[in-house]
């Protein structure tokens, strides 16, 4: 894939409709690649996103353009909405209510608005970031995104692990 850092349209390839012309009514693209028909009920997504090179596709927050991307998105707004109001909510009603969130609760002899800062915002953020650790492991199983490949910056990957001796002699 060229980079075209100009913001021109790049009008080498016939196919492309980058700069917001039309392709052909036939063909469907992700990324300015056309994508091939799927004969799958998943309507094309696995074929798609085998094709999608991640590290080199322009990346919209607002407006993602892959499916991985709008899906992950989706996860990040919903945890964001939900952490906002877990923790900001108890602090806007004991603003809009000081009268009912004073009261103690029965149980626990604590002011509500004590609780529900000091307590129910903490623990939910925590369980939160355990709701999101799970939900990605999931999107990345139903994408294909396997992390436990891992490869050594230092080694580039194609030479065999080497152990290095911490004391800075040499490891027999």
């Amino acid at each position: 894939m060229t980079h075209n850092n100009s913001h021109e349209p790049d009008d080498s390839e016939d196919d492309l409709a980058a700069d917001g012309g039309s392709s052909p009514a036939s063909a469907r693209t992700d990324g300015g690649r056309q994508s091939p028909p799927s004969d799958g009920t998943d309507g094309g997504v696995a074929e798609r996103e085998a094709e999608v090179d991640y590290l080199e596709t322009e990346i919209n927050i607002l407006s993602p353009n892959t499916p991985f991307m709008r899906d992950h998105l989706k996860q990040v707004w919903a945890g964001f909405i939900a952490w906002t109001i877990l923790t900001w909510g108890p602090v806007t009603a004991t603003y809009l209510a000081p009268e009912l969130m004073t009261q103690e609760i029965p149980l626990l002899q604590f002011p509500a608005h004590y609780f529900t800062v000091a307590f129910l915002a903490p623990t939910s953020s925590l369980v939160l970031a355990f709701v999101y650790s799970r939900r990605r492991d999931k999107l990345d199983e139903k994408y294909g995104i396997d992390h436990s490949d891992t490869v050594d910056a230092g080694s580039g990957g194609s030479e065999p692990d080497e152990s290095v001796a911490a004391d800075g002699g040499e490891d027999v």
